[in-house]
C-alpha cells in the first residue's frame, strides 16, 4: 500500500494504476462502515484508493473540527489490512491552496433538512468531493447510505458537472443494537450510548407503519417523534419524510420514500434514515 501526501503525486500514481479505479473517499476515524465499502470496492476495483481528508469547509464555526477524532496510524493499518492500493492523504494546503475561492452549490437539495440546521455544510461536502473526483479521476466512488443526503447531493454533483463518476451507494452498517455507525459515535458516554438507540427504534417505528399499510406522513413522523420524547438524552432536531431523490417533505407517501432525523445526544449531533417504499 502506499500513501500518497500531494496532489502532483496522486496524478502521477492514477496514470500507472489499472483499471477500474474504485474510490472510497473518509475523513478517517475509520469503522465498520467505512471497511464495508473498502470491500466493496475492493471486489470491484482494479486498483482501490482510499482519501484520509478532514475537510473543514464542511464544518460550521460551532461544530467539531478540533475535536473530530483522528488515529491516521490505526487507519493506515486496518486500509492495508483491507488490500488498499494508494491512500491519498493531502494537506489541507494541498486542498485549499492560498487564494483558493471557488465552491459548488447543489441548490435546494443542499439547502434542506442537514442544510438548514448545518448551513454551508453541503457546500463544503460537494466542493471537495468535486475537487477529489477531479484529482483521482476513478471511475466509481462508494458512500454509505446512513448519510443518505450527502449521497444525494453527491449525484446531483456528478450528473450536473458530467464528472463521469460511478456512485455507488451501500447499506448503513449498524451496531447489534440497531445504531448506525458514525466516527462520533465515539463521543458518547456510556448514559448516551444507551440512548442513542432512540434513533433506529423511531426509525423502526415509522417503518413498521409503512409496512402496515399507512401512507400519511404525518403520522409517520409522529410515530417518530413518540420514540424520541420516550428518550429524556434525545434532543430532537428534526423527523423528516421526504421524497427518496429531492428530499421535498410529503403529505402522502405514494412512491420511493426516506424517513431521516437529526437527534442530539447529550452534545452529540447524531442522523440517520430508513427507506420507505
Amino acid at each position: 500500500m502506499k500513501v500518497i501526501k500531494s496532489v502532483a503525486e496522486m496524478a502521477e500514481a492514477r496514470e500507472q494504476a489499472p483499471r477500474p479505479m474504485a474510490l472510497v473517499p473518509t475523513m478517517g476515524a475509520l469503522h465498520e462502515g467505512h471497511l464495508s465499502l473498502v470491500r466493496r470496492a475492493r471486489s470491484e476495483g482494479a486498483t482501490v484508493v482510499a482519501s484520509v481528508f478532514v475537510n473543514p469547509t464542511q464544518f460550521g464555526p460551532n461544530e467539531d473540527l478540533a475535536a473530530y477524532p483522528r488515529d491516521l496510524e490505526r487507519d493506515l493499518a486496518l486500509l492495508e489490512q483491507e488490500g488498499v492500493d494508494l491512500v491519498f492523504q493531502p494537506s489541507q494546503e494541498d486542498i485549499y491552496p492560498s487564494g483558493f475561492a471557488t465552491t459548488v452549490d447543489v441548490g435546494a437539495l443542499g439547502r434542506r433538512l442537514e442544510g438548514e440546521f448545518r448551513p454551508g455544510h453541503f457546500r463544503g461536502v460537494a466542493t471537495v468531493v468535486c475537487k477529489l473526483f477531479t484529482i483521482i479521476r476513478p471511475d466509481e466512488a462508494y458512500f454509505g447510505q446512513k448519510d443518505a443526503q450527502q449521497t444525494l447531493v453527491i449525484r446531483r454533483l456528478n450528473a450536473d458537472l458530467n464528472l463521469g463518476v460511478n456512485v455507488v451507494v451501500c447499506p448503513s452498517v449498524r451496531e447489534a443494537d440497531g445504531l448506525a455507525m458514525s466516527s462520533r459515535n465515539a463521543y458518547l458516554g456510556p448514559e448516551e450510548r444507551r440512548a442513542s438507540t432512540a434513533l433506529f427504534r423511531a426509525l423502526s417505528a415509522a417503518q413498521a407503519r409503512f409496512n402496515g399499510g399507512e401512507r400519511d406522513a404525518d403520522k409517520l413522523r409522529g410515530a417518530m417523534v413518540q420514540v424520541l420524547r420516550m428518550e429524556p438524552l434525545a434532543q430532537r432536531e428534526y423527523v423528516s419524510v421526504s421524497d427518496a431523490e429531492t428530499l421535498e417533505e410529503l403529505a402522502r407517501v405514494d412512491g420511493p420514500a426516506l424517513a431521516l432525523l437529526a437527534v442530539r445526544i447529550g452534545n452529540t449531533r447524531l442522523i440517520d434514515n430508513v427507506a420507505l417504499g
